[in-house]
């Protein structure tokens, strides 16, 4: 796959996000989409996502971490566009 097909965007997550699974669905989901990155609790109660993949699972991501089948209560989500950094990420985890 070409370098350029790929994108890695970081998204901050605010709602109530911890502590009903947030973070084991959103590993779950981006595996089934087979994206690199991790998911992490954040110390002011919201959740930090980075995602490494091809545009189209990532966009795709995207619009399932803001949406009503993600756990918990979304209110705000951050995005932004980062570097891929090939190689950084094998695969999907939660970072603690």
């Amino acid at each position: 796959m070409p370098r350029d097909a790929l994108v890695r965007r970081r998204f901050i997550i605010r709602g109530m996000v911890q502590g009903v699974g947030f973070r084991y669905w959103t590993r779950a989901t981006a595996r089934r989409l087979a994206l690199r990155g991790y998911v992490r609790n954040t110390a002011d109660g919201g959740v930090e996502v980075v995602a490494e993949g091809e545009r189209e699972a990532v966009d795709g991501f995207a619009a399932l971490l803001a949406g009503d089948a993600a756990p918990g209560r979304v209110t705000n989500t951050e995005v932004n566009e980062e570097k891929v950094k090939a190689g950084e990420f094998s695969a999907f985890d939660i970072a603690f």
